[in-house]
């Protein structure tokens, strides 16, 4: 692919986006995960290894996000499908996943609004949107009123060394949902390594179809969606 099918691709992608971001997506009445068409990971790619941070209080919001009932990772299926191959192209090479997200009910993505909307809860300030107030996560676009998640086709990421026998993490210059320039997949101030993991990232997920978001090294998307004129807001169980 030469760089400017590459350029033109991005274009169409970025474009595509900005239609759909401008129409909201209808909701699902789906009520529950089969349903809606949305695959548990682990059924497909059972070494993926979990770290679904909005099931526990461990994130942005200091406390368990609502729709948020287990740990687990739902995708639709041809998402699914394809994470299942990144993952197995990655351990041929002694690396693998951790998953932080997956497939986020529109009911969470409501409850973000109502804590950004919300002055008195700063609890991980510090830890997590050090430089940053709050209504400058919306206006920065780390928060938005509606999620490429609730459509099932985005997954949020990290890359383990797993060469030893054992899996660790690897070094990405910042921990996930960190809010900032610094957690922007191309930016200054990063070690080598750790802006090597990061393209080794970019480069694992777009062999199978996933796009970064820039301004979150963590952040993909499957292209093209599946369904995106649809959400879903069955819970994660």
């Amino acid at each position: 692919m030469t760089s400017r099918t590459c350029i033109s691709l991005v274009l169409a992608i970025a474009l595509a986006a900005t239609a759909h971001a401008a129409e909201p997506p209808r909701v699902s009445p789906a009520t529950d995960a089969a349903e809606a068409g949305l695959v548990e990971i682990g059924a497909l790619s059972p070494h993926i290894e979990m770290d679904i941070r909005y099931a526990t209080a461990n994130n942005f919001t200091g406390a368990r996000v609502p729709g948020y009932e287990a740990p687990s990772c739902y995708l639709l299926a041809p998402v699914a499908k394809a994470l299942a191959q990144v993952e197995q192209d990655l351990r041929a090479q002694g690396f693998g996943l951790r998953v932080y997200d997956c497939y986020r009910p529109v009911r969470s993505v409501q409850a973000f609004m109502a804590w950004v909307n919300d002055p008195n809860e700063r609890s991980r300030k510090a830890v997590q949107y050090p430089d940053l107030e709050k209504p400058r996560l919306l206006a920065d676009g780390y928060i938005a009123e509606r999620s490429g998640h609730s459509r099932g086709a985005t997954v949020d990421l990290g890359l383990l060394d797993c060469r030893s026998g054992g899996c660790t993490v690897l070094e990405m210059g910042t921990d996930f949902d960190f809010f900032g320039p610094r957690a922007h997949t191309q930016t200054t101030g990063l070690s080598e390594a750790q802006q090597a993991n990061r393209q080794q990232l970019v480069r694992a997920m777009a062999r199978r179809g996933f796009v970064n978001y820039p301004q979150e090294w963590w952040h993909y998307t499957f292209q093209p969606e599946p369904d995106p004129g649809t959400a879903y807001d069955v819970p994660v169980r």
